[in-house]
């Protein structure tokens, strides 16, 4: 295991979140949200309206420039992010889940618990030296960010779909050059 169990789950989902906004857009309804919402097993407030998925759509592109960005400029975009939200770092306990680290309350609204969600599992990476551990898929058609989360640091493609294509690929190649 590389990081706590919470910090693996914010940074999968909002590395999800960051790669929603490529084409194909997947969060575009707030059937989408819901499903999103229900799949990374947030709690707290969840409204249900077109204004919160506008909320947390318009959080791609600054999820996207932390991932992508260098370890001193992810420090900033951090700091900033817990600033503008006025996190306040608390223990939890909750559903299945053992004490971890809560640094809003559930009442805030999801775009703001997923930007301190996000930051506070970022503190984690910073701290460990492992932003390698983000990149931009292998696919040469696509920009989606990666999360490496492998002990042997092998990921290369931001989805299964992008790693079977690439795969299917190298294989009718060689298959051709044979």
């Amino acid at each position: 295991m590389v990081f706590a169990h919470d910090t693996e789950a914010a940074l999968l989902a909002a590395v999800e979140l960051a790669n929603s906004g490529l084409e194909p857009d997947t969060l575009t309804a707030v059937e989408d949200l819901d499903s999103f919402f229900e799949r990374h097993s947030y709690t707290g407030s969840h409204r249900r309206t077109r204004a919160e998925l506008d909320e947390v759509r318009d959080l791609r592109s600054g999820l996207r420039a932390l991932f992508t960005s260098s370890r001193d400029d992810a420090v900033a975009r951090v700091n900033t992010m817990l600033a503008e939200t006025g996190a306040v770092p608390q223990l939890v306990r909750h559903g299945g889940h053992d004490w971890h680290v809560h640094a809003t309350g559930a009442e805030q609204p999801l775009a703001t618990r997923i930007v301190v969600e996000t930051a506070m599992a970022m503190i984690d990476v910073i701290r460990a030296d492992e932003m390698s551990r983000f990149g931009v898929c292998a696919d040469a058609d696509c920009e989606g960010v990666v999360l490496d989360l492998s002990r042997n640091r092998s990921k290369r493609f931001c989805s299964v779909t992008c790693g079977n294509r690439n795969a299917v690929a190298a294989y009718r190649s060689r298959r051709h050059g044979v």
